[in-house]
């Protein structure tokens, strides 16, 4: 399983922030049980890492994932089309925040600190809490915000936790569709209940991928317009959504046959890449390119993209 777990993270305000090494000690202990654990079971992910954890624990924090998307979903319905909608700008002018966006986060803020007080949260708009904790959830509130203010349906909310940098539960979930993406380490991913896998398709031509431009595309040489250019006659189409977390969930469940885009942040991709993974697929990190850069698909067609494009 290819994780990260980057040191710098870009905050709402666009200013990079040092968040360290996150440090060890504070016990998972949900608010309430939803399964009965069995102690001392041993986790183990491709690659040869083992976490020690309890059966259970992960199927409670999918379960507690799930339900707070749809809490936070459905206040943002309450916002979705009013013409009274408070928008505003953060590190660009094209880079936009909204009331919705706030409400949504600070749903999800408040029940994880009930239930999880003793968990770090990263959270796009909100500054970071907790975070000497080795567990942490990851949370973007609203991720399409232009998408919603322009009252277009294509927005999700994606959700995930982390323990010592590794994804191991996550969710997306987009509220117009009511349509739930999870995955759970080593338990496959799901679409509504339905496990779901990546295209196995093999060559670019047969292809449909999608990509999305950083929201300083204005200022940064390095924007992805060349490299859209380049991969437009390669393929049968090329979408662009306007929301990473649902990009990746659709590479997830075979819907695209493969992403690329440049300079995420933590929060749009932690539960995205756990769904690529969970659906037999990989996530290259471009580690030359700027914030987090990344390719996700089936192998092929990882290196495909990689080949064509980097």
């Amino acid at each position: 399983m290819t994780l990260f777990s980057p040191t710098w993270v870009r905050h709402a305000s666009g200013e990079l922030r040092h968040l360290g090494h996150w440090g060890l000690g504070t016990a998972f202990r949900p608010c309430y049980s939803l399964v009965q654990p069995r102690a001392g079971s041993l986790l183990k992910f491709q690659g040869g890492t083992t976490l020690k954890t309890d059966d259970g624990i992960l199927d409670e924090a999918l379960q507690f994932a799930e339900s707070t998307a749809r809490k936070a979903g459905a206040a943002l319905m309450d916002f979705f089309g009013r013409s009274d909608l408070e928008i505003s700008s953060k590190s660009t002018r094209v880079d936009l925040v909204t009331e919705a966006d706030r409400r949504a986060e600070q749903i999800i803020m408040d029940e994880v600190k009930r239930c999880f007080p003793g968990h770090g949260i990263l959270s796009e708009e909100a500054a970071p809490h907790s975070m000497e904790s080795e567990w942490r959830w990851v949370v973007d509130p609203l991720d399409g915000t232009t998408n919603f203010a322009q009252g277009f349906h294509l927005f999700c909310i994606s959700i995930a936790l982390q323990h010592r940098g590794k994804s191991m539960a996550g969710v997306v979930y987009v509220p117009v569709l009511g349509q739930m993406f999870s995955a759970g380490a080593g338990k496959g991913t799901f679409v509504d209940g339905r496990r779901v896998f990546v295209s196995q398709k093999n060559s670019l031509y047969q292809c449909v991928l999608a990509t999305g431009f950083p929201y300083d595309r204005a200022e940064h040489q390095e924007n992805n317009a060349a490299y859209f250019a380049r991969m437009v006659p390669l393929v049968r189409g090329l979408r662009r959504t306007g929301s990473a977390a649902y990009d990746l969930s659709l590479v997830a469940a075979g819907v695209f046959d493969g992403f690329w885009e440049l300079n995420l942040n933590l929060w749009d991709v932690a539960a995205g890449t756990l769904l690529i993974e969970e659906a037999g697929g990989e996530v290259q990190y471009l580690t030359e390119k700027r914030g987090i850069s990344l390719i996700a698909g089936n192998k092929d067609i990882c290196g495909l993209i990689r080949e064509t494009l980097f």
